[in-house]
Formats: C-alpha cells, structure tokens, sequence
C-alpha cells in the first residue's frame, strides 16, 4: 500500500463531513420555517455514509468514505394552533419542520471536529513524509 493513500482516505473523510457540515446547516437555517400543509413543510435531512474498501490490484480503489446519499427525516411536523398567521390551514394551525435544533448543533459539533480530525491525519503524515526525505540528506 502507496503511503500516499492516507492523503485519500483523509480527504474522502474531509468530504464527507463537509456534506454532514452542510446538511446541518441547512436544518439548523429552516428550523423556524412554517407552512400551512404538512406535507409542504421542511423536512429534516441527514447524509448517509458509504465505506470504501480497497480491492486488490493496481487499478483497486482506495479506501475511505463516501456519501451515499442524502435522506429527509419522516418525523411528523409539529402542529402549532395560530389562527392568525396567514399561513394557518382552515383549522388555523400551521406546521414546522420536524428539526431538533440541539440534536442538530451537537451533529455539527461531531462533523467539525471528525473534520479537524482528518485535517490533522492530513498534516501528521506530511510532516512524517518531509521528515523521512530529510533523512537522506
């Protein structure tokens, strides 16, 4: 195995927590929305992780993460009594997304730091490859 491909496996993991960093924020940015249809309302989203596993040979792939897709959360909106919104339906309720803004903020805790993670892999093993080229000098 190429010493090079810790640069790939930290990388894919980069990337995927930059998805995760995203989908947070875009749960934690239409936490407050509301809509007059449940089936209207903004649904929570969360990235589902895929591992990469290396084959044999020189054409393998490498190993790592990868996101395999984006998945809307199927929780029931919450239904607030607000006749005098102008969104309300016809019983005067309107619905908000189904978004728990604490379980949202730890997610985006976690995906930041297993990102400074990888950043780190990243830095550590180049350090260790400049220091293995300084040996021969």
């Amino acid at each position: 195995m190429s010493s090079f491909k810790i640069f790939d496996v930290a990388g894919s993991g980069m990337s995927a927590q930059s998805v995760r960093l995203n989908t947070t924020a875009s749960n934690l940015a239409n936490a407050d929305t509301v809509s007059g249809d449940p089936n209207q309302v903004y649904k929570a989203k969360h990235p589902l992780f895929e591992a990469i596993r290396a084959g044999m040979g020189a054409n393998a792939a490498t190993n790592g993460v990868s996101v395999r897709g984006i998945v809307e959360d199927q929780a029931a909106p919450t239904a607030r009594y607000e006749p005098g919104n102008p969104l309300a339906d016809a019983n005067g309720y309107v619905y908000g997304p189904n978004v728990n803004t604490v379980e949202e903020m730890v997610d985006m805790i976690s995906a930041s730091r297993s990102y400074q993670n990888n950043v780190e892999v990243m830095n550590t093993a180049k350090d260790m490859m400049l220091a293995t080229l300084k040996l021969g000098q």
